[in-house]
This record gives C-alpha cells, sequence and structure tokens, in this order.
C-alpha cells in the first residue's frame, strides 16, 4: 500500500501494569499503605518514531515506569490517587516540551486497617472486598485542560427482600413470572466525569469524599429503595450523586443482575415457592446487565 494513501492517525505509548506500594511512616507510629496499579501513555510529536523508525523522541517506557515510582516516593498524594495522577501528568508535560497530553489510569487495590482487641492496629491490614477505586485523567498541555474520569467497581452486593419485578411488557416471547418479593444481586461498575477544566479549577475539589459519597449512596440506595427494577434503583443512585457532588459532570453504572432461582422441589413434596421460597440456586449466566449515564444539561461549575 502506498504511503500516500494513509496516515498515522493516532498514536499513544509509555507503561502498563506498574505495580507499587507506597507506605506512609507517621511520628506517632501509625503507619498508612496505598496499592495501585498505574498505566501511563504519552501523546505528541512522536510519529516519526512509528513513520521514519526515529527513536530521538522516544521517552522510553522504563523512564515512564521510573517517574510514576519517583513521583510516588515525593509525593504526599499517593491515596488519593486523582491528584497523584495529575502530579504524574503534570510532570510529563513540563519533563518534555515535545509530549502534547498525558494519561494517567490509576487502580487503587483494597487495603483495610485490621482491628486488634478492638482498636486500629497501627500498620496491619486485610483485604476485605475485591472492589476498586479508579481513576483516568487527560491532561492536555493546550489550555493546561485536564478530564478526570474515576471510579467503583467489582463491588458486590446483595439483600434477600426489598426488591421485585412485575408489570413489565409481555409478548409470545416472555416466559418470566412476575414477582413481588426477590433477592437482588448485582456487582457495581460506576464511574463519574469531571471536566474538562483547566488545572487550576480542580485543585480544590475533595477527590476522596466523592470516592467516599459514591460509596456510601450506591450502598446505602442499594439497602433501603424498594426497588422496582434495576432500573429505578440505578437512577435514583445517579440522581442523589449529581445532587450532592456538583463538580461531577454526569455519573454512569453498569450493574448486571445476578439472578439467584429457586431450587424446585415438588419432585419431593417440598414447597419452596412464594413465600416459602427459601433454597435459591446463583445462576453464573446469563445475566441482565443495566446501565445508564445521567448528565447535566450544563457542565458543572467547579
Amino acid at each position: 500500500m502506498s504511503n500516500s494513501n494513509v496516515y498515522l492517525k493516532t498514536a499513544r505509548y509509555g507503561k502498563d501494569l506498574v505495580r507499587l506500594m507506597r507506605v506512609y511512616r507517621e511520628p506517632s507510629g501509625v503507619q498508612r499503605c496505598t496499592e495501585l496499579t498505574v498505566r501511563l501513555l504519552l501523546e505528541g510529536d512522536i510519529e516519526t518514531s512509528y513513520t521514519k523508525a526515529d527513536n530521538s523522541v522516544v521517552v522510553t517506557t522504563d523512564t515512564c515506569k521510573n517517574t510514576c515510582n519517583i513521583i510516588a516516593k515525593r509525593s504526599q498524594n499517593v491515596d488519593n490517587i486523582d491528584v497523584f495522577a495529575q502530579e504524574i501528568t503534570r510532570h510529563v508535560l513540563n519533563q518534555y516540551k515535545h509530549i502534547s497530553s498525558a494519561h494517567v489510569k490509576i487502580i487503587k487495590h483494597k487495603w483495610t486497617r485490621l482491628n486488634v482487641n478492638g482498636k486500629p492496629h497501627p500498620h496491619s491490614f486485610v483485604r476485605d472486598g475485591e472492589d476498586i477505586s479508579t481513576t483516568e485523567v487527560d491532561h492536555y498541555r493546550a489550555g493546561d485542560k485536564v478530564t478526570i474520569k474515576s471510579g467503583l467497581d467489582k463491588l458486590l452486593v446483595l439483600k434477600t427482600t426489598g426488591s421485585a419485578f412485575h408489570g413489565f411488557y409481555k409478548d409470545e416471547y416472555t416466559t418470566l413470572p412476575e414477582v413481588w418479593d426477590r433477592i437482588f444481586s448485582t456487582v457495581v461498575n460506576a464511574s463519574w466525569t469531571i471536566g474538562p477544566a483547566p488545572a487550576s479549577a480542580l485543585a480544590n475539589i475533595d477527590f476522596p469524599a466523592i470516592h467516599a459519597g459514591v460509596r456510601q449512596i450506591t450502598t446505602d440506595t442499594f439497602a433501603t429503595d424498594d426497588s422496582a427494577s434495576v432500573q429505578a434503583t440505578l437512577y435514583l443512585m445517579e440522581q442523589q450523586i449529581l445532587a450532592k457532588f456538583p463538580a461531577v459532570n454526569e455519573i454512569y453504572y453498569a450493574l448486571p443482575n445476578k439472578h439467584y432461582v429457586g431450587v424446585d422441589m415438588n419432585k419431593f413434596n417440598i414447597d419452596n415457592t412464594g413465600s416459602n421460597m427459601e433454597v435459591y440456586h446463583p445462576q453464573a449466566d446469563p445475566s441482565g446487565l443495566i446501565t445508564a449515564t445521567l448528565a447535566r444539561k450544563q457542565p458543572a461549575k467547579l
């Protein structure tokens, strides 16, 4: 194919799966730890490394890895992943004039302080769930613009009552019975967007409070809503998040409906139906998948 008929439309490169643990040691003897998985990708005047085998424009991926570790060593904000990601992108744009944008994705793995004899232990932790916090920061040199997409993922929740599903559309393919009481379980995947905005406009946002607030609203609403459907409960969560956090422009949820089906015991003359249903079979698949994004009509004022 002739080169005159093609062009390099996009190009990014960097280091993925940079694993790091940052320990903060307080004078009191209390220690904090944060474990992250980081991706750093660069974009800019790098096309000749692809098209002309010119490595002079390449900031090596090993340098990207070292950058993540060194910024972590110098930073007091590694546990504040939205701010830590911006520290990395800011360094990249200051250091490399031919790089036009830096893109950082961070996964924050869960470590919760252990309680011993009813008291928080100063330096011991437990992995008490697989849910993770995430952030993706896109930082552009032009206008010093930043967009932040943060998230909560892999949060497994279940309630044994307080959920129904009836009145749905029916046709000749419908076999699902209506239910007025059922188990409701899902694995929460939520993400919210802040920006785009100048980096200076993001300086006073309390990102950890938003992460904690989204999680609290999600779990409180899940537990207390007399759910007519996954759709209705999801929308109620999103409404509350936008009402509480003006900096958030939009909020997205993906909620797979993990089905629990009553075990048929009729052959044993045992009633395990309706209000007598007490033994269920957890279905691995298929599962329903309900998603939605709720956005403001006008950009949030930061």
